[in-house]
């Protein structure tokens, strides 16, 4: 007969104790363990597992079918893979239930909701504000993992909001612990991979930005999303962090209406009224260009000089203020210099310094840049203007949006657009 022990379990990151703990020596979380009960079950023996020869293998196909939104698609590397299971997380507000209720309306198949959170009558308010006509899709109201694995194989799809309300009957822990949440995800990735079943789980995220519960959650799952924006901005990015079946590098980009998600990968980024302190670049996002514009401006201190940057790094702007004060004899260090990157977007990449710089140089000197002109290229601690790659990418995209000249490191073999070769800083500043 199975044997039965009561131990306690830190509810934050999983750390077990035979006594209760006031403080968790993992994570040091307070007041955070909770008595469960744990059976050890006898050991059963089981034949193991033939082993292959790797020539002998045969190379399995992926096949995909489209969720019905183009930017969904990008995302998760083409479509949606039968018998995977995505996790998508992002902040409180931010859409993630939108968005998946929106995928199982555009979809053309049978589809399950598993709702965890909200009842079937708040969820028809959202459709029906959606638009959605899926006669195919239907509402459950359950949080209980093993009755939601015997309905499973009767759909085509399946959608869990959220994980972390769904508990497992074979544990005594609360539902959101780390232990629930490790048990759940497990027999839903089980039975998605036995039906053939793709499975979304949505899932909150902690104060420090990750996705709650256990680290091993994202290790179980094929492809891990995550919605970025704020609540009080209509700009949405969706992100692939971890991705079986596809690239990690795209992203999808969404806008937040009255009629719900939009697709907004044709929105503009810039404004075309010419002023001070603002200059337009071409990032590289996996293999998507996007024309955005950064602004600047730069005003007298009467204090500690502040530094301040909204979508772009921080240390990097005081470094290129620390390179103009040295190569340009610009006195930075009496003013201060705010960063804003427009859309909500975030920079990742260096292409973006030379635009940076001109934003700044044009606050400084309230000098309008021609919004015809785009700048490419990154600025390394020497002064020195160098390649960025994707360049051709970049400058037909910009020519596509009707821009003539381009400021970039080294001219292309192919000129969409008329192109100024610029490897200094210096030369940059005599150009404008």
């Amino acid at each position: 007969m199975a044997k039965k022990k009561s131990v306690f379990e830190c509810i934050e990151c999983g750390y077990k104790s035979a006594k209760w703990m006031g403080k968790c020596p993992a994570c040091g979380s307070w007041d955070s363990f909770v008595e469960i009960t744990e059976e050890k079950k006898a050991a059963v023996s089981k034949t193991p597992s033939k082993i292959l020869k790797f020539d002998e293998i045969e190379k399995e196909e992926i096949e995909r079918f489209s969720s019905g939104d183009s930017e969904l698609d990008l995302v998760l590397g083409g479509g949606i893979v039968p018998g995977s299971l995505v996790l998508i997380g992002g902040s409180p507000g931010v859409g993630k239930s939108t968005l998946m209720l929106k995928l199982a309306g555009n979809i053309n198949k049978k589809v399950l909701y598993v709702a965890g959170e909200e009842s079937p009558g708040q969820i028809k308010i959202r459709a029906q504000r959606l638009g959605i006509k899926n006669k195919d899709l239907f509402i459950m109201p359950e949080i209980v993992v093993e009755n939601i694995i015997n309905e499973i194989k009767n759909y085509d799809l399946v959608i869990i909001d959220s994980i972390q309300t769904i508990y497992s009957e074979k544990l005594q822990s609360a539902p959101g612990s780390v232990s629930q949440v490790r048990e759940a995800t497990f027999e839903l990735m089980r039975a998605a991979k036995e039906n053939k079943i793709p499975i979304f789980i949505i899932g909150h995220i902690t104060k420090e930005g990750s996705i709650a519960g256990p680290r091993v959650l994202e290790h179980m799952v094929d492809t891990v999303l995550y919605f970025e924006g704020e609540a009080s901005r209509e700009l949405r990015i969706l992100r692939a962090f971890k991705n079986r079946f596809g690239s990690t590098s795209e992203i999808g980009i969404f806008e937040m209406t009255k009629q719900g998600l939009i697709s907004a990968k044709n929105k503009s980024f810039f404004s075309k009224k010419a002023l001070p302190g603002s200059a337009i670049t071409v990032i590289l996002e996996g293999t998507r260009p996007i024309v955005l514009e950064v602004q600047a401006l730069v005003s007298e201190s009467y204090g500690v000089p502040k530094r301040s940057a909204t979508g772009f790094d921080l240390p990097r702007l005081n470094m290129i203020l620390a390179l103009l004060e040295k190569k340009l004899n610009l006195p930075f260090n009496q003013y201060d210099v705010f960063i804003n990157v427009t859309g909500g977007i975030k920079i990742n990449e260096p292409a973006a310094d030379l635009a940076i710089i001109a934003a700044i140089v044009s606050s400084f000197r309230n000098r309008p840049i021609s919004k015809e002109s785009v700048f490419i290229g990154e600025v390394s601690l020497v002064g020195d203007i160098r390649e960025v790659p994707g360049l051709e990418q970049r400058l037909k995209e910009a020519a596509n949006l009707g821009f003539k000249r381009a400021i970039v490191p080294t001219k292309p073999i192919e000129e969409p657009l008329k192109c100024y070769e610029v490897k200094e800083v210096e030369k940059l500043i005599e150009w404008m």
